[in-house]
């Protein structure tokens, strides 16, 4: 069984929108909780104050409580975590969309209306990765349990889409005939509030340096100091290094039309990696 924990960044006014799902077998996930505790309490006592949940993009800029730490500092620290996170084994899932990119294919009827927000388009395009890649797995060792950051808007709309997923999502995964469309999806995706989840700031901190890599790759967004092309790319590359096999998420080869419309949302950035 494996538990699939997604957090979203760039739904804001970023151009970009990264939906990153970390994916543990449910037998070792005690480990990374207890590891990403002792993380946070490491940071507490750096910083002479605990806190609840790691905002990453606070972290990042050194803002609030984090003004206590150097940008080296800050530095090591992600460094650090992420070198711990290639090896524990965990895979990692994502959906990448440049957002200018969605509101035309919307404007101009190409998305399908399920399809309407950019945090449901990612949210399914990460389902039907999950399911892709783990409808080989025998003895239901792929089945999967979905579990979101707090989403109120797309609650009630995603879980019908996932429980009752539309004909055009089957080409994505060639759904076998004889079986049930998404049937490594276990139950309907659950909703949580990462400041109660650990595993969900896991895939929060993640997820911010794919689109900060996108960003900058994309020449959307500036370096912020200098250097840090060269660094966040280096840390782009090792989660990449712990994705699920790429052609999962975007095949190269042989896209279906379903697979050709997440091709499209993403930047040409994620198509070359």
């Amino acid at each position: 069984m494996k538990l699939c924990y997604c957090d979203e960044t760039g739904t804001g006014e970023e151009p970009f929108a990264v939906l990153l799902g970390v994916v543990v077998d449910a037998s070792r996930m005690h480990v990374t909780k207890d590891d990403w505790s002792k993380f946070l309490a490491d940071l507490s006592t750096k910083v002479g104050q605990e806190f609840q949940e790691l905002h990453t993009r606070n972290f990042y800029a050194g803002a609030g409580i984090w003004k206590a730490l150097t940008g080296q500092q800050r530095s090591d620290a992600i460094d650090l975590f992420i070198d711990w996170f290639a090896e524990r084994k965990h895979h990692v899932v994502f959906s990448v969309i440049d957002k200018a990119r969605h509101t035309k294919m919307k404007a101009e009827g190409k998305l399908h209306p399920e399809l309407e927000t950019v945090w449901r388009s990612m949210g399914f395009h990460v389902a039907l990765a999950i399911q892709r890649h783990f409808q080989g797995e025998r003895k239901n060792k792929g089945n999967t349990i979905f579990v979101f950051d707090e989403e109120v808007k797309e609650e009630t709309r995603f879980h019908e889409l996932v429980l009752n997923p539309p004909a055009w999502s089957e080409s994505f995964y060639s759904k076998p005939k004889k079986t049930s469309p998404l049937d490594q999806i276990v139950d309907a995706p659950y909703f949580a509030d990462s400041k109660n989840v650990g595993l969900l700031q896991v895939a929060d901190f993640l997820a911010y340096f794919v689109r900060r890599h996108v960003e900058i790759q994309e020449n959307a967004v500036p370096e912020k100091y200098a250097g840090e092309a060269a660094k966040v790319n280096g840390w782009f590359n090792k989660i990449k290094d712990r994705t699920l096999p790429f052609n999962c998420m975007y095949p190269k080869r042989q896209r279906c039309q379903t697979a050709e419309l997440f091709w499209s949302l993403a930047p040409t950035c994620i198509r070359e990696a």
